[in-house]
């Protein structure tokens, strides 16, 4: 029997404007649509099991609502199973906030003034409405037909974290002044470019699932919605292989990577003038060039019945310990911003005219959200003396030689090279951001501290980052049923 497969999208654009956009310390209001936000459904059942995969143009997939659409989807009447459906987001930092933790845990507000925008709990009935259409729809349009894979490299994601003389890391910042402490880049890069291609029953292409290691952040700061440089991705890769093609994004192990360029700025600017066209139309052109390599070599080998397995698994990873140190430092600092916060307020409390001036709110929101973070520091010390562990969601899947495993989190990429390497698979795709997981940092990058790899940041460190990996490479040896020996055997 061939497999089945279904694709289908949606967009997930809020109907209702302005939103707070996810992604930065200080609240950011949505002055406009840049480029509608989508959600991409693909579905490959074998008749024994199946996977569906939707990626989001979010920041993250929240577990509240993967479990209330998982719930709705329970109800139609031959439909998938539920388990078996994978939410992830592409963390485009210029998408509505829905972060569940965003919405309760600061209390009486996310953002510690009054701003007239539609409520967060809007726009997820709206999102969650969207997202049970198109799994219904992408599932009921399932048909016979082959897949194939392949590999090659485009130099997207950039390592986004650099060491200073005295051993600190710091994420971005590397400027003229800041260029004489720099020492090096902290950690390694990876550039490659996975590639599942789907095709019609006459060989015709359908789909392309395209996996690689950055998160898409290119417009990380702008107040305007953006699927970011999946959007321009999108139209090169229709322009060049036809406009009914369907493209679903999946972020590789990048937790540490960005699409940022750290160094060589003025040159590559340079070049991107020269070739009039901006950063995030040079990511898509180098997305689809590769692409364009991989394609006529894997189309000769399609798969008309790849063996398909498809397990989900719920792991307990420890916290990342707090000490009392944290948590005084953490008091320290939340001393510090409510005078700053107190401040702000005041100072829109004696001239209400400045809620008039553009982006008025930015300095309140900013001191309030960042005193939240540090209380979330003092709570998570609390609560780690009851709560030693946190469950996350995982999803293992073996699709013929490939394999597909995911996590939560921003995963840094020591870890994603690691399961790759130790991989029984021919070709392996991680997919992160698949929940609501923050940075999981390597042990190299916690011990150079700086954001994204100090405590308040990472809820799991890295001793619970290499449970997980191990966790997922005996997950994968055990589909494959190959050990260590016999892969190495198997690739030399």
């Amino acid at each position: 029997m061939s497999i089945r497969i279904g694709w289908s999208e949606i967009d997930i654009t809020p109907p209702l404007l302005p939103v707070a956009i996810a992604g930065q310390f200080h609240s950011r209001i949505s002055e406009g649509v840049d480029d509608p936000l989508q959600a991409t459904v693909g579905v490959l059942d074998s008749g024994t099991d199946h996977v569906i995969f939707v990626a989001c143009d979010l920041v993250c997939i929240p577990d509240t609502v993967r479990d209330a659409v998982r719930a709705k989807i329970r109800t139609i009447s031959d439909g998938p199973n539920p388990a078996k459906v994978i939410f992830h987001a592409t963390h485009t930092h210029a998408a509505p906030e829905i972060r569940s933790g965003m919405l309760t845990e600061f209390l009486n507000s996310v953002h510690g003034v009054d701003l007239e925008i539609f409520p967060s709990e809007e726009y997820i009935e709206f999102l969650m409405g969207q997202l049970i259409m198109v799994i219904r729809d992408a599932w009921e349009s399932r048909k016979s037909g082959s897949v194939a894979y392949g590999l090659d490299y485009a130099v997207i994601g950039r390592n986004r974290r650099w060491v200073d003389g005295d051993g600190k890391s710091l994420m971005y910042g590397l400027d003229q002044e800041t260029a004489e402490h720099f020492r090096h880049i902290e950690g390694y890069e990876d550039h490659s470019l996975n590639l599942l291609a789907t095709y019609h029953p006459d060989g015709r292409l359908s789909g392309l699932v395209v996996n690689i290691p950055c998160p898409s952040q290119h417009s990380e700061q702008s107040f305007r919605l953006s699927a970011d440089y999946w959007k321009e991705t999108r139209e090169e890769l229709r322009r060049r292989l036809g406009a009914d093609l369907f493209i679903l994004p999946q972020c590789s192990a990048a937790g540490d990577l960005s699409p940022h360029v750290i160094f060589e700025n003025a040159a590559n600017s340079r070049m991107l003038a020269l070739r009039k066209h901006d950063h995030r139309k040079e990511i898509a052109m180098r997305i689809a060039d590769a692409v364009g390599r991989i394609l006529p070599w894997i189309e000769p080998e399609r798969i008309d019945c790849p063996e398909l397995i498809h397990e989900t698994e719920t792991l307990e990873l420890p916290l990342n310990a707090l000490t009392e140190k944290d948590a005084r430092e953490a008091r320290n600092e939340i001393e510090k911003l409510e005078i700053e916060y107190q401040k702000e307020m005041a100072k829109l409390e004696a001239n209400p005219g400045l809620r008039e001036t553009s982006r008025w709110y930015v300095p309140v929101t900013e001191a309030y959200r960042k005193m939240r973070w540090n209380q979330g520091v003092i709570r998570r010390w609390e609560d780690q003396k009851t709560r030693p562990t946190q469950p996350i969601e995982v999803h293992f899947v073996r699709l013929g030689e490939m394999a597909f495993a995911t996590n939560p989190f921003e995963y840094y990429l020591d870890f994603g090279v690691q399961i790759k390497v130790r991989s029984p698979a021919t070709q392996t795709f991680l997919v992160q951001l698949a929940g609501e997981g923050s940075y999981l940092p390597s042990p190299r990058s916690v011990a150079g501290g700086g954001y994204g790899s100090v405590a308040a940041s990472n809820p799991i460190g890295p001793e619970g980052g290499q449970i997980l990996a191990e966790q997922t490479v005996q997950k994968l040896r055990k589909f494959f049923s190959v050990s260590a020996s016999e892969k190495i055997d198997k690739t030399s």
